[in-house]
C-alpha cells in the first residue's frame, strides 16, 4: 500500500513500513525503515550546528540545516552531504554539482522495469518521485515497487539530461538507505574461486565498508547482496535487513558509519572507470536494488528473499517447475570423448534413475584443450559424427533428455572467429592482451557481435533435441576498452558489456523457453538477482567437495533459496580438495540444491550404484519439501562440528532435517539436532517411525545416531499425523 499525503510517501508491505518526505527546501529526506507502524516519521529528523558541516543558501545565516547531517533518500555530490553519494555528474562548463529537488510524484499503473535490464515482477504497486536540478536542468526519476505480501521493497533511478548540453554521469547508484542509528552489525559474502560467498559479520565500524567487483561479474570474491542486522540478532530473533542488486556486472554496496553515528548503505554501479554521456534529452536506468526486513532474524530475512526470488523474479517454465536429476559429463571425460563413450555414461547414468545427460565443453570447434575452439559454435564431428542430433536421440532413446553446454563472451585467439574478427575482443590499442584461461573476452556491448553469437548458437540449438543449457564464463574482464566507442565514450563500455549479455539471454529465453538455462561463471562467480531473471539456477561453485560446500550453501542460502543452488555430487578424491567424503553425505549435502551428478557413472562399484539409485529416489521423494519448502540453517556450517539445516513445507505439515558430523574424534560426545517452526501442539513422525510432538523435536532435540567415521551424514523425515 502506497500513501501519498503532503509530500509525506508511506511505502507499507504487511509487515514492514518504509517511509521519506520532500522538506521545505525540497530535499527528499528518509524516515523511517523497520516493522509496519502508522505516523508520520518526520518528527525524528532534527537539526543542530555541526561545525564543518555546511548550510545551503536557502538558510542565510542559520546553521543548523546541512545535508551532511540529514538521512536523504537520493543524496548527490557536491552540495554539502559529504558522506556516499549516490549520483555524480561532470557539466559541460567543468563544474560537478548536483542539486536534485523535488518537482512531483505519481503513482504509476505497472512497476517500473529497467531498460535492457532485469527486475522483480508481478503483483507490485509502483511510485515514482520526479527530482530535478534547476541549474543544469538534470532530472532524476526514483521508482518504488511494493510487493506487499512479499515484504519487499524495490528501487530504481532513471537520470535524464535535462539541459541543453551533454552530461558525464560518473556515479549512478541505484538506491540509498539512511539509518539514524549505527548499532548495527553489515554481513557481506565474500571469498574465492571455489569458495564463494563465505559470511563475513562485523559492527559497522567509523568510515566506509564495501563489497565490489571490477571483474566486470559480480564474482567470486563479494556478493552483491549484503545484510545488516541487531548486534543480538540470530537466525530467529532481532531486527535483520536485505539489500540486493539486480545486476551482473561491476557493482559497489557501501556502508558507512558517519561522524554522528549514522548509518548510510548504497548500492548500484561500480563508479570505478565508469562515466557515461547523456546528450540533451537522453536518459540512463540504474539497475534496480531489492530491500527486505524482518524482526525474525536472518532466517526470516532469508525467507523473504528466498520466497520473492523463487514468484517474483525468476520466470518462465522453470521457475516452479520441478528440475531433472542430471549427469555432467564435465569431471568424467573433460575434452577427451566419443559419441560412444557419451551414450555409455548415458546408459549407466538411466540404469541409475538420472533424467538428463548434459555434455560439457569439448563439443565444438577445434576443441581439444581449453586454449582453441572458443567462437566457433559449430559441432566437432570428428568427435560427433553427424552432429548433435544423432547423439541426443540416442541418449533419448536410453530415456534421458539431453543438454549442452557453452561459454558465448569468450573467444581463443586460435579460432575462426577471433582470425576473422580481432576487433571484435576487448582489447586495448597498442597493448598486449591480457588472457585468463587462455581466452579473451567478447565485446558483447556490439550488436553485430552478439548477432554473429546467437547465430551460430541458435543453429546448434535448432540442430538438436536440446532440454538444458549451462552458460558460462571462465574469466574476468581485463583490457575493457570497445573498438565501438569513441575515446570519451569508454567509461560505458563494462555497463554495456552487461547490457549486451542481458539481451543474449532475453533472446535466448524467448526463442527457446523449454529449454532449462543455468548460469555459470566458473561456477558461482555470477551468482546473482540479476542472472536469476533468466536463468532460474547457478551454478553455485566449481568446487563440488562436500565439506567446503557446506560452507558455500550456507553463505549462499542467506539470500538465494535452494532451487537457484546447482549442486552435484562429485567423485572422490575431489577434484579441487583430493578430500575423500563418503557418497551418503556428497547426496545429502547435494540434495541441498537442485542435485545432480559430476563423475563417471561406468566407475561406479555396485554398491555405489545402488546408493546413487538410492540418492535420486529420495530426492524425488523429497522433492516438493526441499525445493519449495522453507529454509533454516540450524547451525553456523562456518564454526566446524556438526552442520545442520532444515527444508518445511509453509503448512508445517513435512520437513526434512538434515546435518553432517564433522572430523571423527575419539570417544566423541553425543549430539543432538534441533528443528524449528514445527507446530509444537501437533505429533510428528519421524522417519515413519517414533512419533513426538512438534514442542519434544524442538526443545529435546533428535539424536545424531553415533557412528565413528568423518563427515557422516542423517535426514530426519518428520510428517504431521493430522495430514
Amino acid at each position: 500500500m502506497i500513501e501519498c499525503k503532503d509530500n509525506l510517501f508511506t511505502l507499507h508491505t504487511k509487515r514492514t513500513t518504509y517511509q521519506f518526505a520532500a522538506d521545505r527546501y525540497g530535499f527528499l529526506l528518509h524516515t523511517y525503515y523497520g516493522p509496519r507502524a502508522e505516523g508520520d516519521f518526520r518528527r525524528l529528523i532534527r537539526g543542530a550546528d555541526r561545525g564543518f558541516s555546511p548550510n545551503p543558501a536557502e538558510e542565510g545565516d542559520a546553521r543548523t540545516y546541512s545535508l551532511d547531517t540529514l538521512p536523504m533518500e537520493c543524496p548527490a555530490s557536491g552540495v554539502g552531504d559529504f558522506r556516499e553519494p549516490m549520483l555524480s555528474a561532470r557539466f559541460a562548463d567543468g563544474s560537478s554539482a548536483v542539486d536534485l529537488r523535488f518537482a512531483g510524484w505519481e503513482l504509476l499503473p505497472a512497476k517500473h522495469m529497467p531498460e535492457g535490464m532485469p527486475g522483480f515482477h508481478g503483483g507490485a504497486e509502483a511510485l515514482c518521485i520526479r527530482l530535478r536540478d534547476a541549474v543544469t536542468g538534470l532530472e532524476a526519476e526514483l521508482f518504488y515497487g511494493v510487493f506487499e505480501d512479499r515484504d519487499l521493497i524495490t528501487r530504481a533511478v532513471r537520470v535524464k539530461n535535462g539541459g541543453g548540453k551533454p552530461v558525464v554521469l560518473t556515479r549512478a547508484a541505484s538506491a540509498c538507505l539512511d539509518f539514524a542509528r549505527a548499532d548495527l552489525d553489515v554481513i557481506t559474502f565474500d571469498g574465492r574461486h571455489t569458495m564463494e560467498r563465505i559470511p563475513n559479520r562485523a559492527p559497522a565500524m567509523p568510515g566506509v565498508r564495501e563489497a565490489s567487483s571490477r571483474r566486470g561479474a559480480t564474482s567470486h570474491q563479494h556478493n552483491n547482496f549484503i545484510a545488516l542486522c541487531g548486534h543480538g540478532a540470530d537466525e530467529t530473533h532481532g531486527s535483520a535487513y536485505g539489500v540486493a542488486l539486480v545486476y551482473s556486472g561491476n557493482f559497489r554496496a557501501a556502508v558507512e558509519r558517519s561522524q554522528f553515528d549514522t548509518l548510510r548503505v548504497v548500492t548500484g554501479l561500480s563508479p570505478d572507470g565508469f562515466a557515461w554521456t547523456l546528450a540533451p534529452g537522453e536518459t540512463f536506468d540504474t539497475p534496480e536494488a531489492a530491500f527486505v526486513y524482518s524482526d525474525e532474524g536472518l532466517g526470516g530475512m532469508s525467507r523473504l528473499m528466498h520466497r520473492a526470488i523463487r514468484e517474483n523474479l525468476c520466470r518462465g517454465k522453470w521457475a516452479l517447475a520441478e528440475r531433472p536429476v542430471l549427469l555432467n559429463t564435465w569431471e568424467a571425460f573433460y575434452f577427451d570423448f566419443t559419441a560412444d563413450e557419451i551414450v555409455e555414461a548415458a546408459r549407466a547414468a538411466a540404469d541409475a534413475g538420472v533424467d538428463l545427460l548434459v555434455l560439457d565443453d569439448g563439443w565444438f570447434g577445434d576443441r581439444s584443450s581449453d586454449r582453441a575452439g572458443l567462437g566457433d559454435w559449430v559441432v566437432n564431428e570428428k568427435k560427433l559424427p553427424g552432429g548433435l542430433g544423432p547423439l541426443a536421440k540416442r541418449v533419448g532413446e536410453l530415456g534421458l533428455s539431453f543438454g549442452l553446454w557453452i561459454e558465448p563472451e569468450m573467444v581463443n585467439e586460435d579460432s575462426a572467429l577471433y582470425r576473422a574478427h580481432p576487433d571484435w575482443a576487448l582489447r586495448m590499442p597498442g597493448r598486449a592482451a591480457t588472457r585468463g584461461r587462455s581466452q579473451l573476452v567478447l565485446d558483447f556491448s556490439r550488436a553485430e557481435v552478439r548477432d554473429a553469437v546467437w547465430a551460430q548458437l541458435r543453429a546448434v540449438l535448432r540442430s538438436a533435441d536440446i532440454r538444458y543449457v549451462k552458460w558460462d564464463m571462465n574469466r574476468s574482464l581485463t583490457d575493457v576498452w570497445s573498438a565501438a566507442l569513441g575515446p570519451g565514450r569508454q567509461g560505458e563500455a563494462a555497463h554495456r558489456f552487461t547490457l549486451g549479455v542481458y539481451d543474449l539471454l532475453e533472446r535466448f529465453v524467448t526463442e527457446f523457453p523449454d529449454i532449462l538455462l543455468e548460469g555459470c561463471c566458473g561456477g558461482g562467480g555470477r551468482f546473482d538477482c540479476g542472472m536469476l531473471y533468466y536463468s532460474p539456477q547457478i551454478w553455485t561453485s566449481d568446487n563440488t567437495d562436500a565439506v567446503d560446500r557446506l560452507m558455500i550453501q550456507y553463505g549462499t542460502s542467506f539470500a538465494y533459496p535452494v532451487s537457484a543452488m546447482g549442486a552435484h555430487v562429485s567423485a572422490v578424491p575431489n577434484e579441487q580438495t583430493g578430500r575423500s567424503v563418503p557418497l551418503h553425505t556428497r547426496g545429502v549435502v547435494a540434495m541441498a540444491g537442485t542435485f545432480g551428478y559430476e563423475l563417471d557413472p561406468r566407475k561406479l562399484t555396485e554398491d555405489e550404484r545402488a546408493e546413487m539409485r538410492a540418492q535420486i529416489a529420495l530426492f524425488r521423494k523429497y522433492y516438493r519439501v526441499i525445493q519449495s519448502g522453507e529454509y533454516d540453517r540450524l547451525t553456523d556450517a562456518c564454526a566446524g562440528g556438526l552442520t545442520a539445516w532444515q527444508h518445511t513445507l509453509a503448512d508445517k505439515s513435512e520437513a526434512l532435517v538434515c546435518a553432517v558430523t564433522g572430523p571423527a574424534r575419539a570417544n566423541a560426545p553425543f549430539e543432538c539436532v534441533y528443528p524449528r517452526r514445527l507446530d509444537p501442539e501437533a505429533v510428528y513422525t519421524v522417519d515413519g517411525g517414533w512419533r513426538a510432538t512438534g514442542a519434544a523435536l524442538m526443545y529435546g532435540g533428535i539424536p545424531i545416531p553415533f557412528e565413528k567415521g568423518d563427515w557422516r551424514a542423517v535426514q530426519f523425515h518428520l510428517v504431521r499425523e493430522d495430514v
